[in-house]
């Protein structure tokens, strides 16, 4: 069963907790290495009132400006959705612009109605998502069956990117938290991380105060509903990559006769704690590394470390805290930085060629290829600018935590963590430390049966490092409704990865045939 190109889903859908937040870049269809550009295409900012039908117009310079051009065969819209800041206040004048886009086949027939889209993140462009998938199956986009069928839409959930985005952290607090040593030893350099984690979130409660409670994700899945709406679907269709899992998951229990077919790829298990899904991912990314080095070793000549892969690593990021390797652009290749390339590299078994040949550069002094793979992560530019796509991440993540671990329990936690899972354990315990210090009132999600909702489809892959294979049937448990798919490969999420995992989700979408019941696609 051939593996199709790489999926711009899998680099898009993401859910990472480190020092700085959670999310993955965005990147071209064409399977290029550059960065989209942040933001990229405008959406009308006038646009329809919560209940009204959206007002489309056309936005063919949103592709443009995103990858140079549309789609063959697509034709592109846009609208905006104004809906209240507070859904427990529906009828206040305080709103927020909710952006989303609309793309259509040219060879549409038998239209079943909207495929609604979320990357992940929280942070992720869920229109930039659209656009890259709106290329076709080539270029690992969606296939022709469900253009043939949808209007694909996606939109940015509040805060991200073009709906009333959050920006409150300073491209130079950006550097020093991904470069910040993610593992500090001593209570010294433990307690200068920690102060740098208090003054971005001290930035944010005094720019937003009050309203950063509102970036929840309880409020984002009812925005969800006034879509549905605003698209004229009486019922919602929807695929949800990584974080959008949690957000598919919510809406399904706020809104669960409103569902005509929810697939959830690369479960967050919602009944787990934060600290609980902290550790998860630690384990998650641990078992994904160790992945890497059994296929390393067996593949000498693509991978110039093969001799021992996990000492390569954990001796560039030793050799980082007292010499880092500098960079052309006068940053160095600290032991934060490269933490951040190794993170960005293990979300597809694609790029562990390229984490192998960095690695092996950085030991003779070439930082390009591991600050290459950390700023696509981070979503930063060549002139040192970031997109909101980290401020979200973290206003969504802290809004959604109110069991949030105390600076002394995150110290606990490091060393703990760090004898159970080498490389990612403390770097994980850390990440938790931006929510520690975050003034925000909290709106945790629920977690409970989607009680009177259609089967769902959750599709786990069994080396999924972010969201690790075990959430998937937690959270088809927690639904109630769940049914489980699962994928045997290597990556953060599965659909369109594979012909077999393909067929079903399509059958599924298209013609609300469930899966094979155990159902487990081969790798390849």
């Amino acid at each position: 069963m051939p593996r199709r190109s790489r999926s711009v889903i899998a680099l898009l859908a993401a859910l990472v907790l480190t020092t700085g937040g959670c999310t993955l870049p965005t990147f071209a269809p064409d399977g290029s290495d550059e960065p989209a550009a942040a933001s990229g295409g405008g959406v009308p900012t006038t646009g329809s009132s919560a209940g009204a039908a959206a007002q489309w117009s056309s936005c063919e310079d949103v592709p443009e400006k995103l990858v140079g051009q549309s789609a063959a065969g697509m034709t592109y819209e846009c609208a905006t959705v104004k809906v209240p800041r507070d859904w427990a206040k529906p009828d206040s004048k305080d709103t927020y612009d909710i952006a989303m886009i609309r793309i259509r086949s040219k060879s549409q027939k038998q239209r079943i109605g909207s495929l609604m889209l979320n990357p992940g993140g929280p942070g992720g462009s869920g229109i930039d998502l659209a656009v890259y998938l709106s290329f076709g199956p080539k270029l690992g986009g969606l296939p022709t069956e469900i253009t043939d069928r949808f209007d694909i839409v996606g939109f940015d959930p509040r805060g991200v990117s073009r709906s009333s985005p959050i920006k409150c952290i300073s491209d130079g607090d950006q550097d020093a938290s991904f470069a910040a040593d993610p593992d500090p030893v001593s209570q010294a350099e433990f307690d200068q991380v920690a102060a740098l984690n208090k003054k971005i979130a001290d930035g944010c409660g005094q720019k937003y105060g009050d309203q950063l409670t509102n970036f929840s994700t309880e409020q984002a899945a009812r925005d969800m509903d006034a879509l549905r709406a605003a698209v004229g679907d009486p019922k919602l269709t929807y695929l949800g990559f990584s974080y959008g899992t949690l957000l598919g998951a919510t809406y399904a229990q706020l809104f669960p006769k409103n569902i005509r077919a929810l697939v959830l790829d690369g479960a967050v298990d919602a009944t787990e704690d934060y600290i609980q899904g902290s550790e998860t991912q630690a384990k998650g990314f641990e078992r994904a590394f160790a992945n890497f080095t059994t296929w390393c070793k067996a593949n000498a000549t693509k991978c110039p470390i093969a001799a021992d892969p996990r000492g390569a690593v954990t001796d560039a990021m030793a050799k980082a805290e007292k010499s880092p390797v500098a960079y052309r652009d006068g940053r160095k290749a600290t032991a934060g930085w490269i933490f951040v390339g190794l993170i960005s590299s293990l979300y597809t078994e694609s790029g562990w060629t390229t984490l192998a040949q960095a690695i092996s550069d950085l030991a003779d002094g070439d930082a390009k290829g591991i600050m290459d793979l950390a700023d696509q992560y981070a979503e930063r530019t060549a002139n040192g600018t970031y997109s909101n796509l980290f401020d979200a991440n973290l206003a969504v993540n802290c809004a959604d935590t109110e069991d949030a671990p105390t600076a002394e329990q995150v110290r606990k936690l490091q060393s703990e963590w760090r004898a159970k899972y080498p490389i990612f354990g403390a770097p994980l315990a850390m990440g938790m430390l931006p929510c520690t210090y975050w003034p925000g009132k909290r709106d945790p999600y629920p977690a409970g049966k989607a009680n009177g909702a259609p089967p769902i489809v959750v599709v786990g892959t069994t080396g999924d490092p972010a969201t690790p294979y075990e959430n998937t049937a937690h959270l088809a448990d927690m639904l109630g409704t769940g049914q489980v798919l699962t994928w045997e490969g290597e990556g953060h999420t599965a659909y369109p990865s594979t012909d077999c995992i393909t067929k079903a989700v399509d059958g599924y979408l298209i013609d609300l045939k469930l899966p094979q019941a155990g159902l487990r696609c081969p790798a390849k």
